[in-house]
């Protein structure tokens, strides 16, 4: 891959960067982090913002209301976007990174028209209805089942670790539509409002405090049978789609992140002194080349989902794996830097640590991403 920048690309780079600089500072306060249904009117405020200056969807196809930049532009964006503190994603990051590229990808043109326009306007927000109490690595064992009933989709069931499904508008949701076939080919993928009668949202709080996920309960929910999408029982193969994009591309904004946070580190360990400890910066030093190593993945990542068709392979998979442990490595390092202070919760250092111990099960376990790397990259035998 080319990793030199035209005259077009430099270009593009100084016009989102005078954009940038003159749109950031219209911009709110921050609300706390904790309040999610403030965080919802402060990030779905900024995704309008970007719509209305044509950034929104910036690298979807055209065909789903994306400008079809390229993967360069891409990264240019993501890059400057997170050099300049812009906001991320935030409660809308299933709709954005998840549910919307799997129905451009998976959808009906009738469907990509009726989801997607709200996603990149910030109008409507989705959350995640995959992993169940007894279905969580194993996701092909969910129980969660609907039963056709005319035009409608009946539900029942329950539904974990449901993402921002306290303040969203609808549900990527997995059901099992034929407890008789195996259960990888017996799942549906449907999209369910949630506001329909039935639905039970229960907050489940985090150990930092906050409430971004739920425990979601489906009481005979009926779900229009056009809210499908893919085919009746080949819901198993769109979720794969749908967890390409999750582990392929979703973590590249996150990756600037981080490398950000390393630049802060190293700056705050030279003011306080931990700069002069051997270990610390040999620590730091790694951490540069692990997060510079990641980048250069991203850009792999992001470059071959594009090639092959605007969905990530399991090349996302690699960096998964790679990139949870060096999170987690990251803020570990921030607390022998920051000593006491890191025990301060009202620091976004100290939050950011406690949610990195979920980055090695939530998208995929560990565990799982190395099985799919020794099976699909590998060529390594399933394990009996």
């Amino acid at each position: 891959m080319d990793l030199t920048y035209t005259d077009e690309e430099e270009a593009f780079r100084a016009r989102l960067r005078e954009w940038l600089a003159v749109s950031l500072p219209k911009l709110p306060p921050k609300p706390d982090p904790l309040d999610w249904p403030a965080r919802r009117s402060y990030d779905t405020a900024w995704q309008r913002m970007l719509y209305d200056a044509g950034y929104a969807g910036l690298h979807w196809p055209e065909a789903a209301g994306g400008r079809g930049a390229t993967p360069t532009q891409h990264l240019i964006y993501l890059e400057e976007t997170e050099k300049a503190g812009a906001p991320y994603v935030g409660a809308n990051f299933v709709g954005l990174l998840h549910a919307g590229p799997t129905i451009a990808a998976e959808g009906t043109p009738g469907q990509r028209a009726r989801w997607l326009p709200p996603v990149l306007r910030g109008d409507e927000i989705w959350c995640q209805g995959f992993s169940e109490p007894d279905a969580g690595s194993d996701l092909a064992s969910l129980r969660t089942k609907a039963v056709r009933d005319g035009d409608d989709y009946v539900v029942t069931g329950s539904k974990i670790w449901t993402s921002h499904a306290e303040v969203a508008d609808w549900c990527e949701l997995l059901v099992r539509t034929d407890p008789e076939a195996p259960k990888h080919r017996g799942i549906t993928w449907l999209a369910m409002p949630m506001d329909a009668p039935g639905i039970t949202v229960r907050p489940l709080r985090t150990l930092a405090g906050s409430a971004e996920f739920a425990e979601v309960f489906l009481d005979e929910v009926r779900v229009p049978a056009a809210n499908r999408v893919g085919a009746e029982n080949d819901g198993w193969r769109v979720t794969m789609v749908t967890l390409s994009f999750e582990r392929g591309t979703a973590f590249v904004g996150e990756v600037v992140a981080c490398r950000r946070t390393l630049t802060e580190l190293a700056a705050t360990a030279r003011q306080n002194g931990t700069w002069d400890d051997a270990t610390i910066r040999r620590q730091l030093g790694l951490l540069n080349a692990e997060f510079t190593a990641l980048w250069r993945l991203t850009q792999w990542n992001v470059s071959e989902s594009q090639r092959v068709g605007g969905v990530p392979g399991t090349g996302g998979s690699v960096f998964k794996l790679r990139y949870s442990h060096a999170r987690q490595e990251l803020y570990d390092t921030a607390a022998r830097v920051l000593g006491p202070d890191s025990l301060d919760l009202d620091r976004e250092w100290t939050l950011d640590r406690l949610s990195s111990l979920s980055y090695t099960i939530a998208a995929g376990t560990s565990q799982i991403q190395r099985n799919i790397v020794a099976e699909r990259i590998l060529g390594l035998p399933k394990g009996r």
